[in-house]
């Protein structure tokens, strides 16, 4: 593998289900800005996906060489359960970062049977629909700590050297009540204050100790319970946070249904 460069590191919001890919037109801007993400990317060897849609009780690798599709949502039409992405897998990398992060004390295995969630295979869909570079995915860790996943992403800074393409997939705002129950012309004044924390948090000059204390209290941010009800799509943030050690730059400041979300990129 390439070791001249450093990975690109995204955090994004993935939509809502299937309906970026079904065209929904409460996602054009997310669609948008996804299709053309790459063309402001170095072309990577491998992608590595942090998935808000995976959790287990150690972090857990997907070594399938050629993973399936895992439709991990219902009630949609039946377009929706014939998405596919046939992006290969990378078994070797999938044991190469199980045991970087056992190296570094944080209990890991690799899973050869799961399938690729809509997590990955919504964004790559949009942003490499060729499905051609060798795809991995992480889940995040039981207990939802954020703690935990700071520093599950310090733990992959060996990756650094490597031409990886590292994606957050989670959602900036998941508060799904509020999604489908709202006005998509009306301002959210708190989901806003929420939204310019996390600008302020990634993107600020601050030291990233002190920004790694703030995502670590993410709770203490103005309404942050009301945008995040519970956890898991504002984590993988974290994940790549952690493993970034730096400011970010805002990549996306737009709404999805209706609602302001938000993605950040580092390199």
């Amino acid at each position: 593998m390439i070791t001249e460069k450093r990975p690109s590191i995204i955090y994004l919001s993935h939509g809502g289900g299937p309906l970026p890919i079904l065209g929904d037109p409460g996602h054009q801007g997310m669609i948008d800005f996804m299709r053309q993400l790459p063309n402001q990317l170095p072309k990577p060897e491998a992608i590595l996906v942090i998935s808000a849609h995976w959790e287990q009780p150690q972090a857990t690798m997907l070594g399938s060489a050629q993973p399936d599709m895992f439709y991990d949502y219902f009630g949609f039409p039946a377009a929706a359960y014939e998405i596919n992405y046939t992006a290969p897998g990378n078994p070797h990398l999938a044991n190469q970062i199980a045991s970087l992060l056992g190296e570094a004390g944080i209990a890991a295995r690799v899973d050869t049977h799961r399938g690729f969630d809509h997590g990955v295979f919504i964004p790559l869909n949009l942003m490499y629909p060729q499905a051609y570079i060798p795809t991995l995915q992480l889940s995040l860790i039981n207990g939802l700590s954020p703690m935990t996943h700071l520093t599950l992403g310090k733990s992959l800074r060996k990756l650094l050297m490597q031409n990886l393409l590292v994606i957050g997939s989670g959602f900036s705002f998941h508060n799904m009540s509020v999604f489908f129950h709202h006005d998509p012309d009306m301002i959210s004044p708190r989901n806003n204050l929420f939204q310019d924390w996390l600008i302020e948090t990634v993107t600020g000059d601050i030291p990233q100790s002190k920004r790694e204390n703030r995502l670590a209290a993410w709770k203490d941010a103005p309404y942050a319970n009301y945008c995040h009800p519970r956890e898991e799509h504002l984590l993988p943030l974290h994940v790549c946070a952690g493993m970034a050690s730096s400011s970010g730059r805002l990549l996306f400041d737009d709404k999805i249904m209706g609602i302001r979300c938000v993605a950040f990129g580092w390199k």
